[in-house]
């Protein structure tokens, strides 16, 4: 894990969007334990990030080119408002990110207590001041 010294958060992974498989832009990308980040650009910087518990779905695609230089584009679609799609673009080894992406979301709606909600209909219905539906927190109380 590497440490960023003007936050002080620890990063599971980071890494840049790639050009021939060489990390030569201004776009980076990272994870800690709870959030992941897209920063980009040199003179005007613009930072997003998606709270892992948030995350829905990752899709993962690599065209012939990103093939041969051996990377690859992963897609993190979340019930986040700001960031509801992310795309990491041209990363390194994308089929062992997408799984540590994987992992950690798992991890995190577990440290949580976040359980996805079937919305079935009737008078169970589950309104959500946050707007995600979909999810729930487990209060550890059982009716």
């Amino acid at each position: 894990m590497a440490r960023n010294n003007d936050t002080g958060i620890e990063y599971i992974w980071s890494d840049r969007k790639r050009v021939l498989g060489m990390p030569l832009t201004f776009t980076k990308y990272r994870l800690s334990d709870d959030r992941l980040f897209l920063e980009r650009g040199l003179l005007n910087v613009k930072e997003e990030e998606v709270l892992l518990y948030r995350i829905r779905d990752i899709k993962l695609t690599m065209n012939l080119f990103q093939r041969m230089f051996g990377v690859g584009n992963i897609c993190v679609l979340s019930s986040d408002q700001s960031a509801p799609h992310l795309d990491i673009v041209n990363v390194k080894d994308p089929r062992r990110i997408k799984e540590l992406i994987h992992q950690s979301v798992e991890d995190a709606k577990e440290k949580r207590r976040v359980r996805p909600m079937e919305v079935m209909g009737g008078e169970d219905d589950f309104e959500d001041p946050h707007g995600d539906s979909e999810f729930t927190v487990d209060d550890g109380i059982d009716d």
